[in-house]
């Protein structure tokens, strides 16, 4: 009988032996990172657009390392392994470039699936790895948007506008814009019937050679149209004005300007002057055109009907549109800018009235501009009020034409009380005086509308 219990006891404590084993076992196993749990991650899109030209990129990770990965296209007739490696060296993160598959025209399917498969080195079941297959929707797209010119105004000078009219079209379209030298672009605006647009473009005065404007369309498998815009290029010639800073006006005007937008105070004065004439200058331009696109109305349009700006009431120029200013300093030339708009000068506080109807789209002090208002005229075009003593329009007010939005002042870099007043196409200041003459208005800007769409109606 104490051998029998013995026995038992022997054989209890044997198997709670192996039992903390086996769980100790689990826990170890359950625990360790080389039998971790996590399948691996694949990075791609659950619907892709692909051209068969360009090249299709995904990645594939893991935290303990791929050790192998296929990816095929399947369209039920034509499946191709795309690209499948078993890797003898794993790898914890494998970007592919995938070759489209080499397929007769006729064979091109337009739905297909792409599926992607990945293991991991992971001994967890039972040494096989933790796997992963990824099916993604694929459309194949190899054709190009269409993307034609309608109508545009006929040329252009430096620092001036135009409009641009075209058709774009394409089932799968995912941008189009105007570019000015492959180096600024102009927003799109549905125009009169469907598939066509319309957009106001400028030569900025910061570009001095013109080299092409393009209508770009792109669509979600990235094949691209390029149009050319015709236009033929005019000369302008601007004026050059040497101004002299002095200490007085850095000590006064340009540390003012600094502190109003929370800027350092360098004791160099020279230094100074140049963070707010030049970098700060370049900000407040950034802010401009910022708020100006932001600010678009992107309704679609039928017409433009917009009046000739007038002038500050009683007022005199003390500087024009892309006056070429030279700053010197102790006879030493510092810095050149150019000169943005035209400046009035009537009498102190004098009101400011807008011509056209609008929405206030800023109303803010703009570092070198001062006090600023910038009002939204539909299609892109504002105007900007700057150097103000005082509003009387808030922002996202709507204005009336011939309202009074503002009085004259001195606020900014500036000598004394004026109004700086800009025209702006999507946030670019051109030439004020274009948009001041009715005839030019009618023959660049609207004539060319109603012409496009005539066109547009024979198609």
């Amino acid at each position: 009988m104490r051998r029998t219990r013995n026995s038992g006891n022997v054989v209890s404590y044997i198997l709670g032996i192996l039992f903390l084993g086996l769980v100790g076992s689990g826990v170890y196993i359950y625990n360790s990172s080389a039998f971790e749990q996590n399948e691996p991650k694949i990075l791609i899109e659950d619907k892709i657009y692909w051209n068969l030209r360009d090249n299709l990129k995904l990645t594939i990770s893991d935290d303990t390392g791929i050790k192998y990965y296929k990816v095929t296209y399947i369209d039920g007739e034509n499946d191709k392994v795309l690209d499948t490696q078993v890797l003898t060296a794993p790898q914890t993160d494998i970007a592919l470039n995938l070759k489209a598959p080499k397929l007769s025209m006729f064979n091109q399917k337009q739905n297909v699936k792409l599926v992607v498969e990945a293991t991991d080195i992971s001994k967890w079941n039972f040494f096989n790895g933790n796997s992963i297959v990824k099916e993604v929707e694929l459309i194949v797209d190899t054709t190009r948007p269409t993307a034609n010119v309608i109508a545009n105004t006929y040329a252009i000078v430096r620092g001036g506008s135009g409009v641009v009219v075209v058709e774009v079209k394409d089932d799968n379209l995912s941008d189009m814009y105007i570019t000015f030298n492959d180096k600024v672009r102009y927003e799109l605006t549905p125009f009169y019937k469907q598939n066509y647009y319309v957009a106001l473009i400028a030569w900025p005065m910061d570009i001095e050679e013109f080299s092409q404007v393009s209508l770009v369309a792109k669509d979600s498998a990235n094949n691209v149209t390029t149009t050319k815009v015709p236009l033929y290029i005019r000369e302008y010639k601007y004026k050059t004005d040497d101004l002299k800073v002095d200490d007085r006006f850095i000590e006064n005007v340009s540390t003012e300007v600094l502190v109003n937008s929370r800027k350092p105070i360098d004791n160099d004065l020279v230094a100074r002057f140049l963070r707010a004439n030049l970098e700060l200058r370049a900000e407040n331009l950034a802010t401009i055109r910022k708020v100006s696109i932001a600010g678009m109305d992107t309704a679609q349009v039928d017409s433009f009907n917009i009046s000739p700006f007038r002038r500050l009431h009683n007022s005199r120029t003390v500087a024009g549109y892309g006056d070429r200013r030279n700053y010197f300093y102790n006879n030493q030339l510092i810095d050149t800018q150019w000169h943005l708009g035209v400046d009035w000068a009537s009498v102190k506080q004098a009101p400011i009235y807008t011509t056209n109807a609008g929405k206030v789209i800023f109303q803010d002090y703009l570092g070198i501009y001062g006090n600023t208002l910038i009002v939204e005229h539909g299609l892109g075009l504002a105007t900007l009020y700057a150097h103000t003593s005082s509003y009387n329009v808030n922002l996202g007010d709507k204005v009336q034409a011939n309202a009074q939005i503002a009085n004259t002042g001195a606020t900014g870099a500036v000598f004394g009380d004026h109004l700086h007043f800009g025209v702006l196409v999507q946030g670019i200041e051109v030439n004020p005086l274009e948009w001041m003459d009715g005839n030019w208005i009618r023959t660049r800007i609207t004539d060319i509308m109603q012409t496009s769409k005539k066109v547009i109606d024979t198609k």
